[in-house]
């Protein structure tokens, strides 16, 4: 069984940075890839980026990218979603999620098996 916590949401203006952190507890997740969904509300869970396992690999949904940035401690079984330039739009509960897939495979929730409890990211104008 994994645990997953989230931790590093608020509320931040448009254009600041928040970090996002996911600590992976009750058993180590080197070997999982690890995805950041979001969802706002009356919508859906969307894809938000990705990383392999061994922490190389990344994805990134388009409307982050080169925005959002993920990486991996496996020393530290954490993985860190740092977020610049932040919009309006990217308000939304940030979930991190554990699962053994690769590249495009990691888009889908279906592929996880481990969630965390989610973290609110409000961005105001």
């Amino acid at each position: 069984q994994v645990q997953l916590i989230e931790s590093g949401g608020g509320l931040v203006q448009a254009g600041g940075s928040l970090r996002l952190s996911c600590a992976a507890s009750g058993r180590t997740f080197s070997r999982s890839a690890v995805g950041w969904f979001r969802q706002a509300p009356g919508k859906e869970r969307d894809f938000v980026a990705a990383i392999s396992w061994i922490g190389v690999s990344t994805s990134y949904t388009d409307s982050v990218k080169g925005r959002f940035t993920i990486s991996k401690n496996n020393a530290k079984n954490t993985v860190y979603l740092q977020m610049n330039s932040l919009k309006p739009e990217d308000t939304a509960v940030y979930y991190c999620a554990a699962g053994t897939c690769s590249g495009y495979g990691c888009t889908p929730a279906r592929v996880y098996d481990y969630w965390g409890q989610g973290t609110q990211v409000t961005v105001s104008s």
